[in-house]
């Protein structure tokens, strides 16, 4: 009997693993870099004393999969250059402690413009082996432009010094903020214009993305339902199309190599921009988190 009951165990975990795709070690080797977006933070300790987390426990999942994996904090509320330029000292450092001759960056968001910032712009080309971009901005976030139309400058100085200095008392880690400079790098019209002129792919490495959107539904969505509408009238002024994720156009997302979306669970409302990062634990509930970022990691290390 005990022997029976023993057999049945193991055929329970063989074919858990199998059926999930999932072993450990599958990322042995790799070195990876998750790079946070607008008002992230490195998730080494999180906020709050470790109870908020950007990436809701991806990091851990991905190191126990055999990856070397950091999420150095920059600027929550900066320009793409000052971020990048943060970000790239702590993959320095990363990278010299970990035996890493080269790094996957895997960046969200306003993240995603950092990475391809770094990579092109500040020397890191031989350092990078892929960059892969999830739910990133690459042709602008329109809701920004809107902001910048509808409100005076005063007003937007005045946001921008508030903003700015909640920023200093919240974060706490010494880091300029700035509010304004910060929602100009989410423009339609800089990205367009001044971004990607500047920040061309560089010649042989390769580049991913993945995205999502939404439908408005405020249990599933109470942070990304309201500006859903705004994100979606500005995707159709700007010829970008009105699906999106409650912050990104769907069509903004793309960029190198289309790698699609995650499979949201039956009843999901899609997945929305704060979700496909897990953040706090917020994504797992509608999709199969892991099993997303595992397949973007593997993806990156095949180089398919």
């Amino acid at each position: 009997m005990k022997n029976k009951f023993y057999s049945i165990v193991l055929a329970m975990a063989v074919f858990g693993s199998s059926s999930t795709g999932l072993s450990a070690g599958a990322l042995d080797g790799m070195c990876i870099g998750l790079i946070h977006g607008i008002l992230g933070f490195d998730d080494t300790n999180g906020l709050a004393g470790g109870l908020v987390k950007y990436w809701g426990g991806l990091d851990g999942y991905l190191r126990s999969q055999g990856a070397k994996v950091t999420t150095p904090g920059s600027s929550a509320m900066n320009d793409i250059p000052t971020r990048s330029s943060q970000t790239k000292s702590q993959l320095d450092t990363f990278m010299a402690a970990n035996g890493c001759t080269k790094i996957h960056l895997i960046g969200h968001s306003q993240g995603g413009l950092v990475s391809r910032y770094i990579v092109k712009n500040l020397a890191y080309s031989s350092k990078t082996a892929t960059v892969t971009t999830v739910n990133s901005l690459h042709k602008g976030a329109p809701m920004a432009d809107i902001i910048f139309a509808i409100l005076p400058n005063w007003i937007l100085d005045f946001v921008s010094d508030a903003g700015s200095l909640l920023g200093k008392l919240l974060y706490r880690d010494g880091r300029p903020q700035d509010v304004k400079a910060m929602a100009k790098s989410l423009t339609v019209d800089y990205v367009k214009n001044v971004f990607n002129p500047g920040s061309p792919n560089v010649s042989g490495m390769k580049y991913y993305s993945y995205g999502s959107k939404m439908t408005v539904d405020i249990f599933q969505h109470p942070l990304m339902s309201p500006t859903h509408p705004i994100t979606w009238a500005g995707g159709k002024f700007y010829g970008l199309g009105g699906d999106n994720d409650g912050v990104v156009p769907y069509t903004s997302q793309s960029w190198g190599t289309w790698k699609g979306s995650p499979s949201a669970y039956w009843g999901a409302k899609g997945i929305d921009h704060l979700q496909a990062t897990n953040f706090e634990w917020s994504g797992q509930t509608y999709f199969d988190v892991q099993g997303y970022y595992l397949k973007i990691a593997q993806n990156a290390k095949a180089g398919l």
